[in-house]
């Protein structure tokens, strides 16, 4: 019975230390189910509270003016990992995302209550520096924040637009498909081959003759033709090694790591995209995405002081004229952020942080941009801590929206 219950508590109350986060959570919790510790699960839970105000809201679908303040829970999730032995790991994560009072639905039982799989894989060592795994899985190409943390961002979210796929060939960022990640050296590796999503973002839509491409090319050329997606990242780690445990990045270390890593990432859809002639014979285009970039964080002076700083070049084809919303389209972006952690005497931290992108519209022969200041305050590292941004977004001709978001978070 007493075991029971020393187990019970630390299922309830430890937490999980894969990501940078408090020192007084140590290790974090990990409950081993055999005596040397070789078999053991650990489990990690968070959730994120966003309060929003944006007066520059369009109107409602009935014509009325919107509220300028709003509430959601950006994300709520449930991470299991277990290592069966060294050979064998199971990854399992479950949660919902931007639950608010637009899309709750009375009971908590309708399908847009967003609660689903995130990740199920399985994944076997063949030995300490090389892994082949299989299900749905995270191990994404293209760039670091293609493949970024959620528990330890240093921008109050991540830049939309490295998410390059969510919802188009993928579940939410993550593909169904078999892996292989690992490290030679100080080089790291990620690749993957998936089958492409059918019931995406565009599943209803049929391309205008002589019009631009639309993301349709597994319903409309068939699986035989446009069913897989092929996606790898490279990083050479020049100070310390990052850990390629899990596929989740680290935003921000705090300054507990020096790091500096240059990476490149491709995505590769053949036949991805489809547009139609002005005959209406439709025709597959291949989508591809590629990116370069570099992540620099280590601690300054000695007095517990950090700098991060973060830069991405990404050139992105999703077929001739290619746009989704404000979301996706065929150009490129470049997008930076940099922060600094200010040294202070106690426990709590402040990170002022500056972000900026600038996107290349094809379709529009134009630029969106989307500028971003903001400061965290850690009260126990990542494990806790407020965020307050405030950004300004323009989409071409569009006028500018500008939103200030205050976000409580907590992990555990």
């Amino acid at each position: 019975m007493k075991k029971n219950i020393v187990l019970l508590s630390l299922l309830l109350f430890g937490a999980i230390g894969f990501s940078q986060g408090s020192s007084e959570y140590g290790g974090g919790l990990k409950v081993n189910i055999n005596q040397d510790g070789s078999n053991y699960f650990r489990i990690i839970t968070w959730a994120q509270f966003w309060a929003q105000h944006n007066p520059d809201k369009p109107l409602d679908a009935n014509g009325n003016e919107q509220e300028d303040l709003t509430f959601s829970i950006r994300r709520a999730r449930l991470l299991l990992y277990a290592q069966l032995n060294s050979k064998f790991l199971i990854v399992t994560h479950l949660g919902l995302n931007s639950l608010n009072a637009d899309n709750m639905s009375p009971t908590g039982a309708k399908d847009n209550a967003q609660f689903f799989l995130h990740d199920a894989y399985v994944q076997y060592n063949l030995n300490n520096n090389h892994s082949l795994g299989g299900g749905i899985h995270y191990w994404n190409g293209i760039s670091r924040l293609n493949n970024s943390s959620t528990l330890n961002m240093m921008t109050l979210d991540n830049q939309r637009q490295t998410w390059a796929t969510l919802g188009l060939s993928d579940q939410f960022g993550r593909s169904m498909g078999v892996f292989a990640k690992g490290s030679l050296g100080k080089l790291q590796y990620r690749v993957s081959v998936n089958d492409a999503l059918t019931n995406n973002f565009e599943a209803a839509l049929t391309p205008v003759n002589g019009g631009s491409a639309i993301y349709a090319g597994k319903r409309l050329l068939g699986s035989k033709e446009a069913g897989k997606t092929y996606a790898g990242y490279f990083e050479y780690n020049f100070l310390d090694n990052e850990s390629n445990f899990l596929p989740y990045k680290v935003g921000s270390y705090l300054g507990s790591k020096k790091v500096f890593n240059v990476g490149a990432g491709f995505y590769a859809h053949p036949n991805g995209a489809v547009s139609a002639d002005l005959d209406g014979t439709l025709k597959g285009e291949n989508v591809t995405i590629f990116g370069i970039d570099a992540f620099y964080d280590a601690p300054i002076g000695k007095k517990g002081g950090a700098l991060t700083a973060y830069v991405l070049y990404q050139n992105q084809d999703y077929g001739h004229d290619y746009t989704y919303g404000t979301t996706y389209e065929t150009g490129s972006m470049l997008y930076g952020h940099l922060g600094y952690l200010i040294p202070m005497k106690t426990k709590t931290k402040l990170q002022p942080y500056v972000s900026y992108n600038d996107r290349q519209i094809d379709a529009l022969n134009d630029n969106a941009s989307q500028f971003a200041v903001g400061t965290n305050l850690f009260l126990t590292g990542h494990h806790s801590k407020l965020s307050l941004e405030y950004s300004t977004f323009k989409y071409a001709a569009s006028d500018a929206v500008n939103v200030v978001t205050l976000q409580a978070m907590i992990y555990l």
